[in-house]
């Protein structure tokens, strides 16, 4: 459509008898009406052969990239470009005898333009981001907040486009004006601009990656990472709630992240057992004898019974009291069996460090602590490793005459005190 197509349509609505005005606001309406209807047919045969050829590539071609750009309903958006070209290009020749009505028209056209550009750009990074994560190198990658972050400057973009559109000011005179703004901007942007910074410091440092095990006490998170975005970090715990942790958190609070541990070749187990003072003593020649009926320390218990038999007779060491010289100790030996135990144990990597030590003595006791990995890192396999541990070793301290210290009640206090005949029924 040109000039002289208007003018044709103007002179034959004059030539049939209309008045001059009459016959310009017809002719403009008129001519409004068929560049629309005509944009919108232009519009709809394009949507379906784009539609058309995208779908059939799509499944010819090997990348799954072009069917997240269908999905994403990118050639959809491709399809609106020539349309609104075509309004942009010959819809204000409806209106050149109106021209405040053509400059309205021209921004409204271009306010759409800016706005599908924009959601175009959306459709864009959503299929690059759809795409990425199924590449394995990226799956735990922040790939949310990288597109929050284009999406930002895209925004940022179109809004100073759209402000020069309304206003006729120019996007750097514009700039000029935000700078004395600036304190206010950074005020109201303030959370977006740590959540930036967050998201780069996290992704290069490698802090976090999706599908990671955290534990972040000030918020009560204790599960699996499974979405990092520009502002927060949601976290599934382990009894299915979500919690949700300021991105910016990561870097100024401390928090727990077990991937070293599932990375690595088992799961620590880290845990005492209290043993009764009074209980411990040293080991007498029946009691030796006694406990080398157990077999994983039977060969020890001689091997390190003869050597310190050996000993106490070449310094000719009095024996009637067994402080003197050197002695087999009831708990040094438990500690021993507790080793050998951990060592012959199925379920413990043998690879890392594997001990058992003894702690400090507290008022509770002595603490006898168990040092050692677990080769299967699965929770709940986890947790029946470490009771089936600990529930042999319970059983296990009798037979070295060895008592783990508990909290005295008045109940066990009575049947003590009836058990030594100091107190009983009058």
């Amino acid at each position: 459509m040109n000039n002289g197509l208007r003018r044709l349509l103007y002179d034959y609505l004059i030539q049939s008898g209309l008045e001059a005005n009459t016959a310009s606001y017809l002719n403009a309406l008129i001519l409004f009406i068929g560049i629309i209807l005509v944009a919108l047919l232009m519009d709809y045969v394009l949507w379906k052969l784009f539609r058309f050829l995208s779908v059939r590539f799509a499944r010819k071609s090997k990348t799954n990239f072009d069917d997240f750009l269908v999905f994403n309903k990118v050639p959809r958006f491709v399809a609106h470009i020539i349309p609104l070209w075509l309004l942009y290009r010959y819809l204000p020749l409806a209106f050149l005898d109106f021209e405040n009505t053509e400059g309205i028209i021209l921004k409204l056209i271009e306010i759409l333009a800016v706005i599908l550009v924009l959601v175009l750009i959306r459709s864009l990074l959503l299929s690059i981001k759809d795409y990425f994560k199924t590449l394995p190198h990226m799956k735990d990658k922040p790939l949310d907040s990288y597109i929050q972050v284009f999406m930002i400057f895209a925004w940022i973009g179109g809004i100073l486009t759209l402000f020069a559109v309304l206003t006729d000011i120019t996007i750097w005179k514009f700039f000029t004006t935000l700078g004395a703004a600036s304190a206010v901007i950074l005020l109201i942007f303030k959370d977006t601009i740590l959540g930036l910074v967050a998201s780069i410091q996290v992704s290069i440092n490698d802090m976090v990656r999706i599908g990671d095990w955290i534990t972040f006490e000030k918020f009560g998170a204790d599960g699996n990472v499974t979405e990092i975005s520009l502002a927060t970090v949601k976290v599934q715990n382990f009894d299915k709630t979500i919690t949700t942790i300021p991105t910016y958190s990561l870097i100024s609070d401390s928090f727990k992240n077990w991937r070293g541990m599932q990375a690595s070749g088992g799961r620590r187990i880290k845990r005492a057992l209290l043993i009764k003072q009074k209980s411990i003593k040293f080991l007498t020649a029946d009691n030796i004898e006694s406990l080398k009926g157990i077999q994983i320390i039977a060969k020890y218990i001689e091997t390190r019974n003869s050597t310190i038999d050996t000993y106490n007779q070449e310094h000719h060491i009095d024996k009637q009291l067994a402080i003197n010289g050197r002695n087999l100790t009831n708990i040094g030996v438990f500690r021993k069996y507790v080793e050998t135990y951990l060592k012959n144990h199925s379920a413990i990597n043998q690879n890392m460090t594997l001990m058992t030590r003894q702690l400090p003595p507290t008022p509770q006791g002595i603490p006898l602590e168990i040092y050692a990995f677990s080769s299967d890192k699965r929770w709940e396999n986890y947790e029946y490793i470490m009771a089936d541990i600990f529930d042999h070793l319970l059983a296990a301290l009798p037979y070295f005459e060895l008592e783990v210290f508990e909290f005295p009640t008045s109940f066990n206090d009575g049947l003590d005190k009836v058990a030594n005949g100091t107190e009983g029924p009058q």
